[in-house]
């Protein structure tokens, strides 16, 4: 198993409010970006996983606020794979500051993997180069 980075960037403006507080609409955006990256440096990149003709969609999404990020300010996104079985994927996430180190936001992710038209599928046996991935990092915690 390689070593994760998590996924870190600053506020940018335009994420956020009068107030310059990033709105909670882009913590959800902070996920995605970070599930992005996990699949990158694990060698596997969602453009691979769609080449298999293979897609996975989020089924529920649920995030708590708990200390505001604002513009300019940088942040860690550490994300877990808590559950998989080759059909579904439950996913954890902390967004915290670089600055302060205060945690700003947790939530999870739930997905299913699914072909083109939307048929649930497993991954196991068609598609093992997809499972080997997520099978490897279940449980593990991306660390600094």
């Amino acid at each position: 198993m390689n070593t994760i980075k998590p996924y870190a960037r600053k506020v940018f403006y335009y994420e956020t409010d009068k107030m310059k507080v990033a709105h909670h609409s882009n913590y959800i955006r902070m996920f995605e970006e970070a599930r992005v990256d996990f699949l990158e440096q694990a060698g596997l990149s969602f453009k691979a996983i769609e080449d298999f003709n293979v897609m996975v969609p989020v089924l529920s999404v649920e995030c708590r606020y708990i200390s505001p990020l604002v513009f300019d300010e940088e942040f860690a996104v550490y994300l877990k794979i808590e559950k998989f079985n080759g059909v579904r994927l439950d996913i954890s996430y902390r967004i915290v500051s670089r600055n302060s180190g205060k945690l700003c936001a947790e939530g999870r992710t739930s997905h299913c993997f699914t072909d083109m038209n939307m048929k649930p599928l497993r991954t196991k046996a068609k598609y093992p180069e997809i499972y080997n991935i997520f099978h490897e990092y279940t449980g593990y915690e991306v660390q600094d």
